[in-house]
């Protein structure tokens, strides 16, 4: 009897600990604090991309081809942009990859590049190449409803103007007499190349995309550097022999609605080059030839935002032939082996607000 009553008492205590108002309103409260979290965490999401110019399909380095493949691996991009694709030997090398990505656990599915592609984690939906081959757009769904649309581009990389002030000649790579430093003629040699065309074409192009609503990515070897590098605060660096120089293309972007995700993140140019160009083989050997051609480039429709970007690849690049390290405040990512490109790489990662 007496333990029957003990029992009551303490099952009495226990229901009201927990159904009295005061305690009831702190449940309640943590519950839509839960919930909060839960719906902002739905609104935001994340995704990846790497810039890739794999020199010919890793064909200029031995063993080239399954560092492409290792490098993707450990990584895990959403998206990849390619640069240099070229089916050799009449093979399909997005059929190739992504088979070659399949043997080490991770699913890709890719568009059928020819000079460029994109690799993506998201089935592809749509997949088209326009502008003679410069560019390959892929339409995927990134979550239900919200599609993203990633172009990979490889612009023209004739009447490389950019080795005018460098002492070079633009067009043939040999040595000239000495540096060519007037504007004029820097911009003239520059629109000689496809590229401004080919800026224009994407542009036009991506205005479809735009107004459906859609996430828009280019990556992409621009073989032009960035009118955010060629500035006053670098005019006597890398041997750019005092030109500040508004470079076309991504000036053209930026005027577009488009911003450089890698500068977006370091908007010092003098502490942040970015170099690209060159890890290996260089073509100016007698300058320093040291660029950021390399981009990726996002549709600012004000959801989205720039959460990281860093350089893949070795931290040494080749200044007067020699392989030198860099002593910028740059993020690196170091190869996991060798390296198989004479380009490095570029990483961002975005984050969406939905709503």
């Amino acid at each position: 009897m007496e333990k029957h009553i003990f029992f009551t008492s303490l099952l009495a205590a226990f229901l009201g600990f927990y159904y009295c108002p005061e305690r009831s309103m702190d449940f309640s409260q943590n519950l839509d604090n839960t919930s909060s979290e839960l719906a902002l965490n739905q609104e935001k999401y994340s995704f990846s991309v790497l810039q890739f110019n794999i020199w010919q399909e890793g064909t200029q380095v031995s063993g080239g081809y399954d560092a492409i493949v290792n490098e993707i691996a450990a990584r895990e991009p959403d998206f990849v942009t390619l640069s240099e694709v070229r089916n050799y030997n009449n093979t399909s090398f997005d059929e190739r990859i992504v088979a070659s990505l399949k043997a080490k656990g991770k699913t890709y599915y890719a568009s059928k590049g020819d000079d460029n592609g994109v690799l993506s984690k998201y089935p592809v939906k749509d997949y088209s190449s326009f502008s003679n081959g410069t560019y390959h757009r892929l339409i995927a769904e990134i979550r239900p409803g919200q599609e993203i649309a990633v172009y990979s581009g490889h612009l023209d990389y004739t009447h490389y103007a950019v080795y005018y002030p460098r002492g070079y000649d633009p067009v043939t790579s040999k040595p000239l007499s000495a540096p060519v430093t007037d504007l004029g003629k820097i911009a003239q040699m520059n629109s000689q190349s496809q590229r401004p065309q080919q800026i224009k074409d994407f542009i036009e192009r991506s205005k479809e995309d735009i107004q459906k609503g859609r996430i828009v990515i280019l990556g992409g070897d621009f073989n032009e550097a960035s009118h955010l590098d060629w500035t006053e605060a670098v005019k006597n660096k890398y041997d750019h022999n005092g030109v500040v120089m508004p470079w076309s293309s991504t000036l053209s972007l930026d005027k577009a609605g488009f911003k450089d995700s890698y500068r977006v993140m370091y908007p010092n140019e003098a502490d942040y080059p970015g170099f690209t160009w060159v890890a290996q083989k260089p073509w100016a050997p007698k300058a320093d030839e040291r660029d950021r051609i390399d981009y990726i480039f996002y549709y600012d429709n004000g959801k989205i935002k720039v959460d990281d970007s860093y350089i893949v690849g070795p931290k040494e690049t080749i200044v007067k032939n020699i392989s030198t390290p860099e002593t910028s405040k740059d993020k690196f990512s170091l190869p996991t082996g060798i390296w198989p490109s004479d380009h490095k790489a570029v990483w961002s990662t975005f984050t969406v607000r939905s709503k």
